[in-house]
């Protein structure tokens, strides 16, 4: 698991990193967007249980760890035609890695298995939407793109594995297998979830008459 951990936070880093090259922001700003979007969604798990001290306050070198992938996607990036591309497969395997990172640690608090399952998805999703809210754009996470749902299923699945008896490393292998395909899969063919619209048009101008 925390090989799974380095992985995670060195592809959610970079993922800001890119990000934050699209934005065009200096070498300083790809850190800090990068460091953000590794360890947010960490942090704002472990602040909802009570689980101190944060992971990267007990273990600084993850700081360290982040900036230098942040660093590190920036130079490889360079050689990159396709920017987005690298991004979205950084990002999805972030998202999935963590969620289950998340269900993980939060089973070791003994809460209840929904609350397992949310806190991986909090785990997946929160440093994507700090980092989209730093580069001043919509987050992915309240787009039509199967987002929240991929980390949803994907903590849920690894849950249920557990629950049906599978070895951790199991569960664990096959939740982001699976988690990781959705998340391409949704990406190539462009799924998403239905978006709920209305005729709002009377509504606003009734509003403008009074």
């Amino acid at each position: 698991m925390h090989v799974i951990y380095l992985v995670a936070i060195a592809a959610e880093a970079a993922s800001g990193a890119l990000m934050g090259m699209r934005r065009r922001m200096d070498l300083f700003g790809l850190c800090v967007v990068g460091t953000v979007t590794a360890l947010g969604g960490g942090s704002v798990r472990d602040m909802i249980l009570g689980h101190y001290p944060l992971g990267w306050v007990a273990h600084p070198e993850y700081l360290l760890f982040t900036v230098g992938a942040s660093v590190a996607a920036a130079l490889w990036a360079r050689r990159l035609h396709q920017l987005k591309r690298a991004f979205l497969l950084m990002d999805a395997l972030g998202l999935v890695a963590f969620t289950v990172i998340g269900c993980n640690i939060a089973a070791t608090t003994e809460v209840h298995i929904a609350v397992v399952v949310l806190m991986g998805m909090i785990t997946g999703v929160f440093g994507g939407l700090l980092r989209d809210i730093l580069c001043n754009q919509v987050p992915l996470v309240l787009r039509r793109d199967l987002y929240a749902t991929v980390s949803l299923v994907t903590g849920m699945l690894y849950v249920a594995l557990l629950e049906l008896g599978a070895s951790v490393n199991l569960a664990t292998s096959m939740a982001i297998l699976i988690g990781f395909s959705m998340r391409l899969i949704a990406i190539r063919f462009s799924l998403a979830l239905p978006v709920l619209e209305a005729d709002l048009s009377s509504f606003e101008e009734e509003n403008e008459k009074r």
